[in-house]
């Protein structure tokens, strides 16, 4: 039997051992059990690990707490009790408030309370010598009743031992306490410790003084989504890691809240201003906004920090939890079919801020920048202010889409430009089509003073396609680029410069800025600045501006995909809190069918626009028929309009022509321009006869 035992450790190799007998070894080896020494590890590492090993060390450390707990909680109480501290804390947090008059209150409280314990311990110093004479007074007249009594018993008994049988009685009855006391002491002794223990676990079992994850389940707090309160937010900034501002919250006790103003209700959640104390700057409350809403249990992105105008103060917002990912609501352009936009006085409902108001932008005179990264709702927040502002018909559009997805066809026939796609072909027409809008910017500029002229949108979507355009004209000057020789940079800084004075305004929306694909004078030429998601606080500084950054904006720090269309807002267009440098709204989304109605209720309320498409087929120009065209169904077009949609149409053929040209090529057609109300026009009914019958004479030619 002894034969078929495998030994628990093998013996050590011996330094003769041969190669014939390697194999058997290493059969030996493999067949041997674990050692013993590792079982017992991984039996030890699962005993330990076993949710009842882990039950039974919560509960042993839980209501080990709960008498540490206990203990520093009564001594709390009682030095408090026996201490002017808590008078000097409320003394200490009203002046930090600045609040003297309650600061007085408290001082004459501390002091009475100072007066009352001098006159209590005078009073202990005195005490031994007023017991002792109390003691003897009333010993003598003690003794002198009992003795009365007891001539009153020898009297009524006839027995004269009566006399002392009162004073016997109070003996016998001191003897007896002693005995009680001999008897009683001893276990008294034993157990009063426990007792004294039982009592402060019982006081720390009641406030739940134990670390949270070692409380009971049914015990244990749940602070996501708690309400915000003083104490909450001052803990938090306790426990930023600042020191000096730790320390100062230190010295004011727990009445740090001294720090904190109102907490006010702002929409979906709370805000709260915090007068920092001496030595702590705003940018270092900034820098820790994680760490901050972490400590307030909330998500990043459910607190903001912005600066009003109270120095060395930051203002907190503060979010319901999971509030910010429910939707806002429908644009009152869905939902109000009589919504008519003005665009001198009128503000476009953009969505709503974080205090639930409705966000509303001024359009006037503003030229827009809005960027962020991809697939965030730029297209969509753009659309939005463009489609409010179509409802005044005063407003012409020329519109240029460079990603040719479908996102801008309802303006067919709302613009009267509207180019879509996305190659060098369509940012050459987006290009000569904003050098069109310098040209009328220019025209608009030397006319008499006084004269009004309508408002001119010209929008471009995704125009980093134009900036990176490597496309070059015929003088080798490039469309696109930063430097002076690129034409659609320069077309944009042109209209930056001077065109808000003459109501031309750039409307740019962006993705991913840079350098490269948006130069740093197109970016701060515009006054309206808005940004959706963005990468890195770098592209929030092009985005914004560094004011705006420095003052708390934070496009960087929303949530890409689940913060979509919403924008960090710097504009003086837009009502913004006093001592902010930018807003945070929440837009509302406009989905294309929508966006297709809105655009039709602003097509009724226009006389009819002809939208035309610039695209290149390389075909011979027919100007009879491009005037025809250009034309479109409006009854009669000013001769100056029929030249500038004409260069819009095909810049190369039309782009030097004037009124001798336009002139040449309709006299002898019957279509020749005539005055209406006092200016050149052409006329639509004529532009057709003359399209018809030269079809006859080509007819006639024919069958010749």
């Amino acid at each position: 039997m002894t034969d078929n035992v495998v030994p628990l450790f093998k013996d050590p190799p011996t330094t003769n051992t041969t190669a014939s007998n390697a194999p058997a070894t290493e059969a030996v080896e493999s067949a041997r059990p674990v050692r013993v020494w590792k079982r017992t590890g991984r039996a030890m590492a699962d005993a330990v690990t076993h949710e009842r090993t882990k039950a039974a060390g919560r509960f042993a450390f839980r209501h080990t707490s709960y008498v540490v707990g206990g203990t520093r909680i009564v001594a709390r109480r009682a030095w408090d009790g026996r201490t002017g501290a808590r008078y000097e804390r409320m003394l200490r947090a009203a002046e930090a408030a600045g609040n003297y008059e309650a600061a007085g209150d408290w001082e004459e409280r501390l002091h009475r309370f100072r007066a009352d314990r001098h006159k209590r311990r005078m009073d202990l110093l005195t005490a031994p010598e007023r017991i002792v004479k109390g003691a003897a007074v009333g010993t003598a007249g003690g003794i002198g009743l009992l003795i009365a009594i007891g001539i009153a018993l020898a009297v009524a008994n006839e027995d004269v031992t009566d006399v002392v049988t009162p004073l016997m009685a109070l003996v016998e009855l001191i003897r007896l306490l002693v005995v009680i006391v001999q008897v009683v002491w001893g276990p008294l002794v034993a157990i009063g410790p426990w007792l004294a223990l039982a009592g402060l676990w019982a006081v720390g079992r009641h406030r739940n003084a134990a670390p949270n994850w070692a409380l009971p389940v049914g015990n244990r707090t749940d602070d996501a989504g708690a309400p915000i309160t003083p104490s909450i937010v001052v803990t938090a900034l306790r426990d930023l890691g600042i020191a000096p501002l730790r320390n100062a919250i230190k010295e004011m006790g727990d009445a740090g809240a001294a720090m904190l103003g109102p907490i006010r209700i702002a929409g979906c959640g709370v805000e709260v201003d915090v007068t920092l104390p001496s030595g702590v700057s705003t940018d270092q409350v900034q820098g820790r906004r994680r760490k901050l809403a972490e400590n307030l249990n909330r998500h990043e992105h459910e607190v903001f920090i912005t600066i009003p105008q109270a120095a060395r103060t930051v203002r907190l917002w503060i979010a319901d939890s999971g509030a910010l990912d429910e939707p806002i609501g429908p644009s009152p352009l869905v939902t109000d079919p009589e919504l008519r936009a003005n665009y001198k006085t009128g503000r476009a409902p953009w969505g709503q801020d974080l205090r639930g108001d409705a966000a509303a932008l001024s359009l006037y005179q503003r030229h827009m920048l809005v960027t962020g990264l991809s697939n965030q709702g730029k297209t969509a927040a753009v659309r939005a202010l463009a489609l409010w502002l179509a409802l005044d018909p005063t407003v012409e559009f020329r519109v240029a889409d460079l990603k040719g997805a479908g996102d801008w066809a309802m303006f067919d026939g709302l613009a009267t430009t509207l180019i879509q796609g996305p190659t060098d072909d369509h940012v050459i027409q987006a290009t000569e089509m904003v050098e069109g809008g310098v040209s009328e910017m220019e025209r608009r500029l030397t006319a008499p003073p006084g004269t009004a002229f309508p408002p001119l949108i010209i929008l471009i979507d995704e125009a980093q396609v134009a900036f990176m355009c490597p496309a070059v004209d015929e003088e080798k000057r490039p469309y696109g680029g930063s430097k002076a020789t690129s034409r659609y940079f320069m077309a944009a800084r042109k209209i930056h410069n001077q065109g808000r004075a003459v109501n031309v305004l750039l409307w740019q929306g962006t993705q991913d800025p840079t350098d490269q694909n948006l130069p740093k004078l197109v970016r701060e030429g515009a006054h309206t600045r808005a940004s959706l998601a963005l990468g890195t606080e770098s592209q929030a500084r092009m985005a914004l501006g560094d004011k705006a950054v420095d003052g708390g904006a934070a496009p960087h720090l929303l949530r890409p995909g689940l913060d979509k269309g919403t924008l960090v807002v710097a504009s003086d267009g837009i009502e913004i809190p006093a001592g902010q440098a930018s807003i945070t709204v929440r837009t509302h989304y406009i989905d294309t069918d929508q966006a297709t109605e809105i655009a039709d209720r602003a097509k009724a309320l226009r006389d009819g626009v002809t939208t035309v498409h610039v695209i290149d087929t390389g075909e011979p120009v027919d100007p009879l028929a491009d005037i025809a065209s250009v034309v479109g169904d409006a009854p009669r077009l000013l001769t100056q309009e029929v030249l500038r949609r004409l260069a819009a149409l095909n810049a190369d053929a039309y782009g030097g022509w004037s009124f001798v040209d336009l002139k040449r090529v309709l006299d002898g057609t019957g279509a020749e321009p005539y005055k209406s109300d006092g200016r050149m026009v052409v006329g639509r009914d004529r532009i057709a006869r003359a399209l018809a019958n030269r079809g006859d004479e080509d007819s006639a030619s024919a069958a010749q």
